[in-house]
This record gives structure tokens, sequence and C-alpha cells, in this order.
């Protein structure tokens, strides 16, 4: 059988509040990672959307993406898959008291970039603290250079 190598699509959400950063503690095959709340491309959706959706179901907190941080492309060390991640920047919405978070996700926290910093080797990838800085940096591309037709 001919393999067909595909990247993995995921978004990732950049959310700050009194300098500190929503990330999830999450339970992944290399035991309990920090990362920002991110997952997959859903068929159908956006970008955007996909990212207002992860945000809400790993953190239960609602955001709306207002401008992309960045696209970073990885490869795990272990070679067998290759991330393209979407970061965005956006405005933090309500806290829906009670509502369950994503299945592996332990809990959300706001940490602090010392907090980060000094996680970094628990973190999920390196693309955490990658994000971080560019988005600390002022990297912002308006959202419309990423062009979804539906």
């Amino acid at each position: 059988m001919n393999h067909v190598w595909k990247p993995n699509v995921t978004v990732a959400a950049l959310i700050e509040r009194e300098g500190r950063f929503l990330l999830v503690e999450e339970d992944t095959e290399d035991g309990m990672r920090f990362n920002q709340p991110a997952g997959h491309l859903d068929e159908g959706e956006s970008l955007v959307e996909a990212c207002a959706r992860e945000a809400l179901e790993e953190t239960a907190w609602t955001f709306r993406p207002t401008a992309l941080v960045g696209i970073y492309q990885w490869q795990r060390p272990q070679g067998d898959i290759t991330y393209l991640r979407f970061a965005y920047a956006g405005e933090l919405g309500a806290h829906e008291d009670g509502r369950a978070l994503d299945a592996g996700i332990h809990r959300a926290v706001w940490m602090t970039l010392e907090e980060i910093d000094a996680s970094r080797d628990r973190h999920r990838s390196p693309l955490v603290a990658r994000c971080v800085a560019d988005y600390l940096a002022g990297q912002r591309y308006p959202l419309d250079i990423v062009r979804h037709y539906s």
C-alpha cells in the first residue's frame, strides 16, 4: 500500500490575562504535559472556528481569535507525526462554570512567563514556548491572511 504523508493541521489559542497565560495540563503518551489550548482542525470548520472551539472544550473559557500569531511546522522527535500549527491571539470571553473539560485534560491553569519557562521540560512540544515568545514580541497578522472558502 502506498503511504500518503499528510501533516496534522492544528490550532492553538494564546490567551493572556494580566500577565498570565491560559495553558492546559493534559495526558500524553509522554505523561502529563503543558500546552496551549489546542487541537485538530475538524472537517468543514475554519481555522478560527477550530481555535475558538478547542479553547472552550479544553478550558471552559470562551475565546474569540482576533489575530494570527504564527504558523509553525514541527516534526515529533519520533519522526512519526508532523504538526502544522496555526496559533491565534484574541479576546477572552466568559468562563462556563461547571463545563466538563475534554477527555485527557487534567486542568486549565493560568501561568506566568516565569512558570512557563520553569516548566519547559513538561511542555508538550517546543511550540509552547515559541508561540508565547512570538506573542510577547508582538507578532500579529490579520485573520484574513488565511482565506477560508466554505
